[in-house]
């Protein structure tokens, strides 16, 4: 059984940084998918791929899988550079703009 622990990226409807310090562990597909002649649908009889096993560290995503004989693959999150401006959001409608106000 093959599984991957990752951490989630932010979507796109997300501005702050809530719910993006868990990593899941998420089973791979052991069975391939069949698609359904008259819909065009896909499905399959695999339901681990439907689990998602969430963790607050990565060492017991991996703890967790070692213990449970389950081959895992870790990736890596990318970092962000944090985007703070000094004045913040409030600068949009300051009196004392340096540049010209244009819509």
């Amino acid at each position: 059984m093959n599984a991957r622990i990752y951490k989630p990226a932010k979507t796109a409807m997300q501005s702050g940084s809530a719910k993006i310090n868990e990593w899941i562990l998420e089973f791979s597909q052991s069975i391939r998918r069949d698609v359904d002649p008259l819909m065009g649908w896909t499905s399959s009889s695999d339901t681990q791929t439907q689990v998602q096993l969430r963790f607050p560290d990565k060492e017991s995503a991996v703890n967790y899988a070692k213990e449970n004989h389950i081959i895992v693959h870790v990736c890596e999150p990318r970092s962000r550079k944090l985007n703070i401006r000094q004045r913040g959001y409030g600068e949009n409608f300051a009196t004392d703009r340096r540049g010209a106000w244009t819509h």
